[in-house]
């Protein structure tokens, strides 16, 4: 007969039994089919049962206190159980195991407590359900005073107990003291030792460990079951041991165990891990039934490959086919947008989300924020963000990263100090990513609070956030510190090398960039694009013309990297600094396609310096073509003119600029002191302490003037008379901030100056007979690179 109809039967059987009282059923028979109904969860059935039985036992009242308590009825339990007429270890483990399983643990340690004073002794099963109470709850204290129970009653020999104190201290984060147990159980014939001591090593990522206790499993003849392969697949998959995957699979296969829907899930991410698609994808399409675990592995695997079409294919297969789209499934087809910058797709992912109520989901929120920041779209990035109500360290370092990559430097730098205020610990990520605004900015003493607070916290670096270190101290123009960061480093690749080579080529340090990169070749680490970029730019301002082309010439025969006009535009640097101008013209005949705005810029600077005037109008006209809208290219141009006093082209120049709507970026310098951001143009007078720094001005340029300097009239770019240009030269911005430096910089320290373009000769000139009169080291970045002046010296080579 039947299961269902037997219990029906029997049911209906002893109901109708005990009506007419004319047939006493068996106390046995009761009990199986009491058993039988409280396990299909049917405990009113049950209770109706056995209210009606004449005869109940010890096994009776158990089977109703277990029956309440797994199916959560916790209160009808405990009420049972205070009526049962004898309690056993078996009755008090039933009430507890159902405050266990619910998680109500003040309540089931006041039971294991008064279970004892009672004079009951826990059997493995109480301890069992204690223990695995303290994994889920990662109560580790309270596992700890089991496992010293345990100890004590000798259930420390007990595999089961050892199995369960393996799994605890394994969810509390203990891996060693999981390890410690392992080790010691005398009898390991058992799988569920092992599977435990697998998913330990599994989940905390010692995926070879897990390899090497797989193997001694196998070696001792232990079978795997549903639980192990999973365990030992996902450590496959976290250190790619791909081979060693494939063999487990082949195990998989051979124990017949290859249609469990777990196992095979976990087959597929394994192989989607380890960069294998074609087999995760062979994998899903032998599945029974649709999982989508695993086709949101498969989709997660499609977006770390950059087969970003491929993952959006499976996603509307998903859909097409009725599957369930869950908070896993989304964040994974919203990276594939951020890759892709398909907006109006991502908007109707968006919508989506919405309207299945996902939004409510902080996973995918983060997500959302990442991709709108990825495509540029920071407005959308923040409305996510902005009406999200528990915001977690991810939601707040996607909005930091993405201020910070799309060049909003100030507002990245603002929100990491509202995450800080909003008492959210920042992670490493954001710690790299507003670090890197702050190199943009050239906020060092922010920079450095960062910094320290890294160090104070002890929560350690990472070679992203020690590269971005080494790249903040170099672009505010600390080398030194820059290169102490580098020297600490405990791991360096590319990166690192190539941070410290720019950094030293842009402080005017070139022969130091070459020998770091002498040293980097020693270590094995390959240049890459940028670091030739790097390297140029080093010999091009220390004028190392056979350095310059060396290396230049070495990028594709060495390498197998193929100039891009950055490199062409150094070159054409290098070679004009040199006064090759032919040679320059030369060089960009060879480029393979048509040379772009940064290689003419190159050109039109090595023109302005030999007053090549011919060669620098045509490269001044293929600029106007480039970059239309572009200031930069009239700007020098005229400048070009005024110097030659060809003052009517210089005019001419100015009024075409005109005509078509361009603007030049007036020119600004700022510098930092006391953490506030002091700002001056030419001739600015806004600043509260304008007649201490004019009077400043006066004092340095006469000096100066004692000292030998004379000003340079070429960079005055009005036709009026000498004296009115000299004035207009004396209060140029650069001045006028170096001025308030010596007022407010204390003897001693470095003043440090930024201008958002080019320093004009005059004032490069001005600056070396100020550092040399004052005794003082003036740092000045320009928009081209750092110039230390230090004794009436700078480090860039005086190219003007």
């Amino acid at each position: 007969m039947h299961k269902s109809r037997f219990l029906n039967f029997s049911r209906d059987y002893l109901h109708s039994a005990a009506k007419s009282n004319g047939f006493s059923y068996s106390r046995l028979e009761s009990n199986r089919v009491l058993k039988d109904l409280s396990n299909q969860g049917r405990i009113d059935d049950a209770r109706n049962l056995f209210d009606k039985m004449l005869d109940r036992d010890e096994f009776s009242w158990n089977t109703m206190v277990a029956g309440y308590a797994n199916s959560g009825r916790l209160t009808e339990a405990k009420k049972l159980f205070y009526e049962t007429p004898v309690k056993s270890s078996i009755t008090w483990t039933s009430l507890l195991s159902g405050y266990c399983k619910y998680g109500f643990e003040n309540e089931a340690f006041e039971l294991f407590l008064e279970m004892q004073l009672e004079g009951q002794r826990p059997s493995q099963y109480t301890l069992g359900s204690v223990l695995g109470l303290c994994s889920t709850k990662g109560l580790l204290q309270k596992g700890e005073q089991i496992h010293g129970y345990a100890i004590k009653t000798w259930f420390d020999w007990n595999v089961f107990v050892v199995t369960s104190l393996v799994d605890m201290y394994g969810k509390c984060k203990c891996v060693f003291e999981a390890e410690c147990l392992f080790e010691m159980v005398a009898d390991r014939k058992y799988n569920a030792v092992w599977s435990a001591m697998l998913a330990v090593y599994s989940h905390y990522g010692y995926g070879y460990k897990a390899i090497e206790c797989f193997r001694n499993m196998r070696t001792e003849g232990v079978e795997s079951n549903q639980f192990t392969f999973p365990s030992i697949l996902r450590a496959c998959g976290a250190v790619m041991a791909c081979d060693f995957g494939s063999q487990v699979h082949g195990c998989i296969v051979r124990t017949g165990f290859g249609a469990n829907i777990f196992v095979q899930s976990a087959l597929v991410d394994m192989y989607a891990k380890c960069r294998d698609l074609n087999s995760a994808k062979r994998v899903l399409g032998n599945m029974e039934f649709d999982d989508e675990v695993s086709w949101n592995s498969v989709i997660l695997g499609c977006v770390r490959q950059g087969f970003e079409e491929e993952a959006l294919s499976f996603f509307q297969k998903m859909r097409s086919r009725n599957m369930k789209i869950d908070e896993y499934t989304l964040p994974s087809v919203l990276n594939s947008f951020a890759s892709m910058k398909v907006v109006q797709n991502a908007i109707s992912v968006h919508c989506l989300i919405i309207k299945t109520g996902f939004e409510a989901y902080k996973l995918v929120n983060n997500a959302l924020i990442d991709m709108y920041a990825k495509q540029g779209k920071l407005d959308s990035a923040i409305m996510v963000f902005s009406k999200m109500v528990d915001k977690d360290v991810v939601s707040w370092t996607s909005l930091v990263t993405g201020y910070s990559h799309n060049g909003s430097y100030e507002e990245a730098i603002k929100l990491f100090c509202k995450m800080r205020i909003s008492g959210v610990y920042p992670d490493q990520i954001a710690v790299a990513s507003v670090l890197s605004a702050c190199a943009e900015l050239t906020v060092m003493d922010f920079g450095q609070q960062i910094h320290a607070t890294l160090l104070k916290s002890g929560l350690g670096s990472s070679l992203s956030v020690d590269n971005s270190l080494v790249t903040m101290y170099a672009k505010c123009g600390s080398i030194v510190d820059a290169n102490h960061v580098f020297d600490n480093m405990p791991t360096r690749d590319v990166i690192s090398w190539t941070a410290l080579i720019v950094g030293y080529a842009q402080n005017g340090r070139g022969k130091h960039s070459l020998q770091f990169y002498d040293q980097m070749i020693a270590t094995g680490t390959k240049p890459d694009y940028i670091t030739f970029i790097g390297l140029l730019f080093a010999c091009s301002h220390d004028g190392l013309l056979g350095s310059g082309r060396a290396y230049f010439e070495a990028m594709d025969k060495v390498y197998g990297i193929k100039p891009g006009p950055e490199h062409y535009a150094c070159m054409i640097d290098l070679l004009g600094r040199s006064g090759k101008l032919a040679e320059a013209k030369g060089l960009l005949n060879q480029m393979v396609g048509a040379p772009d705005a940064v290689v003419w810029k190159a050109l039109l600077a090595a023109c302005r310096v030999h007053k090549e005037l011919e060669l620098g109008e045509m490269a001044a006209k293929n600029l106007y073509e480039l970059e239309p809208m572009n200031s930069m290219p009239y700007v020098m141009l005229s400048n070009m003119y005024s110097a030659a006093g060809k003052w009517e082209d210089a005019a001419r120049t100015r009024r075409l600029m005109r005509s078509r709507g361009i603007w030049k970026e007036p020119g600004y310098s700022w510098i930092e002191t006391n953490s506030k951001v002091n700002t001056f143009m030419s001739e600015d007078r806004s600043h509260p302490l304008r007649n201490e720094i004019y009077s400043k001005i006066d004092e340095i340029i006469m000096l100066i003037k004692e000292a030998g300097y004379v000003p340079d009239m070429s960079f005055a770019l009005h036709d009026t008379d000498d004296e009115v240009k000299e004035l207009g030269l004396a209060y140029h911005s650069e001045k006028l901030a170096v001025a308030f430096g010596l007022l407010t910089v204390p003897q001693g320290a470095p003043i440090r100056i930024f201008k958002n373009l080019r320093v004009c000769g005059d004032c490069h000139t001005a600056m070396k007979y100020t550092s040399k009169v004052y005794a003082r080291h003036i740092i000045l970045r320009d928009s081209n690179c750092f110039h230390h002046f230090i004794e009436g010296r700078c480090s860039c080579g005086d190219y003007w």
